[in-house]
């Protein structure tokens, strides 16, 4: 009966509610021993069983790639030019001045440091200086790699009263040890001064072209068409002739 107050039954519920929660497991729930050896001896012989595979299939691998050659190209090093060869170069019209090839452009740092240390330095004896900038105009880079007879260079390259002397470490050293004055004596010196500016160019050598003025292009008249202008460079610049005659 629902409610009955019975010790009997109530002493079985709890009894039988503890006996299933404090049961032994049965066979079926109890770990086999045996189980976990297996499974370690199938981990230890698991690299076993595909090492044969891995090396086939790297075989397969390998043989399709192709095989690196031992010989490796290198490149051939810059022509160096000795003290004779340097003495023997000269640069025709040149006798009364010095003339230095650089570049004013700003991508290389090193180059560009080296080119505007160079011209400070020969600035300093007031001197004549030719700047013959390449990036300006390129018969300057052609006409030095003729001079020199070689297919690249570096830069700046002096040359001192028509004889080739060398690029920024040998002018440094020169100016070092004081020998460059020396080397300098009949010279033509500057009437004015030395850091004076240019008043037509700014001290950049160049100015557009006056006769197409800066556009590389006139009007033949005669056949009546646009022609390429003779009196600028590649980029529709002439020399100033104030600075640079």
């Amino acid at each position: 009966m629902i409610g009955s107050d019975d010790p009997k039954s109530s002493s079985s519920s709890i009894f039988n509610r503890s006996y299933t929660i404090h049961s032994t497991p049965t066979d079926s729930t109890k770990p086999n021993p045996n189980s976990s050896l297996q499974r370690s001896d199938s981990v230890k012989n698991f690299p076993d069983s595909i090492k044969g595979k891995v090396k086939s299939l790297c075989s397969i691998f390998e043989a399709r790639r192709a095989p690196k050659s031992k010989t490796q190209t290198k490149l051939k090093p810059e022509k160096s030019i000795s003290s004779n060869e340097s003495s023997a170069i000269r640069l025709a019209g040149t006798e009364d001045r010095v003339v230095i090839y650089f570049t004013s452009l700003r991508g290389i740092r090193r180059t560009y440091e080296d080119c505007y240390a160079v011209r400070m330095i020969l600035k300093f004896f007031r001197v004549y200086i030719d700047e013959r900038d390449v990036s300006m105009d390129s018969a300057y880079r052609n006409e030095l790699l003729n001079v020199l007879r070689v297919k690249q260079v570096t830069l700046p390259q002096v040359f001192i009263k028509g004889e080739y002397v060398g690029g920024a470490d040998v002018i440094r050293q020169l100016h070092e040890t004081g020998q460059l004055a020396k080397v300098l004596t009949g010279v033509r010196v500057r009437s004015t001064g030395a850091w004076q500016v240019c008043d037509a160019c700014g001290d950049v050598r160049f100015m557009p072209c006056a006769n197409c003025s800066g556009s590389k292009k006139v009007l033949d008249e005669d056949e009546d068409r646009l022609v390429r202008c003779p009196d600028c460079n590649e980029n529709g610049l002439v020399r100033c002739p104030l600075c640079s005659s």
